[in-house]
């Protein structure tokens, strides 16, 4: 697929979590538990379109303006629409019609709970690995915390999320490592504190994994 960075910067939009839907072979990209973009793959597991909500006004006039964008493959012609994962469409275009879709669902739930999902994305300092970042002495200061920043903290590589953050809300579409069967992972346990003895780390992760599984 010519659009494969498509993804990583879904999962990179505040709330955003996904799932596979394996009856239909799609992965599908959620905000407030309402889906609005899918990923859908053939049987050999190959991006087919890139299926997305949009206003009707403004999906039509892009079905107008690129012949592969389509009405809505296996949904509602009026308000979704398909890209050709294989097409001729820019990329910018696309990323565009993507932000679009994120907005127009959002904007669709609730006041109520829009503002839980931007506090709980921007304001809750347990980040996805189970660390507490208000009690970190870069909080306020040289970080603004592990979900403001998006994973993207002052000790990851610049302009990338940290490895934990990118397995986690990027990679798997989790909200936190708590989902995870592999917990505690081998990138959980290789963050030690140099400064701390084994088992004053050891002690840091059982925390971890308890804030996270309670």
């Amino acid at each position: 697929m010519k659009y494969a960075w498509i993804d990583e910067y879904l999962m990179s939009k505040k709330g955003v979590t996904k799932d596979h839907q394996e009856e239909w072979n799609w992965i599908r990209y959620h905000i407030g538990e309402k889906m609005f973009a899918a990923i859908c793959m053939d049987d050999d597991d190959k991006p087919v379109y890139i299926t997305l909500k949009l206003e009707p006004l403004q999906g039509e006039a892009l079905r107008k303006e690129y012949d592969d964008i389509i009405p809505g493959y296996y949904m509602n012609k009026i308000h979704w629409n398909s890209v050709k994962a294989d097409g001729e469409v820019p990329g910018e275009v696309l990323e565009n019609m993507l932000d679009s879709a994120y907005q127009v669902v959002f904007s669709s739930l609730t006041k109520k709970k829009q503002k839980e999902i931007l506090e709980q994305a921007e304001n809750d300092p347990i980040s996805c690995c189970g660390m507490d970042c208000s009690t970190c002495y870069c909080f306020g200061k040289m970080c603004q915390g592990c979900n403001a920043l998006c994973g993207k903290v002052f000790h990851a590589l610049k302009g990338k999320e940290c490895q934990i953050y990118h397995c986690c809300r990027i990679k798997n579409g989790f909200f936190s490592c708590g989902e995870c069967k592999d917990l505690p992972c081998d990138l959980i346990l290789n963050t030690k504190d140099p400064n701390m003895t084994d088992e004053e780390f050891m002690k840091t992760v059982d925390e971890r994994v308890k804030r996270l599984k309670g």
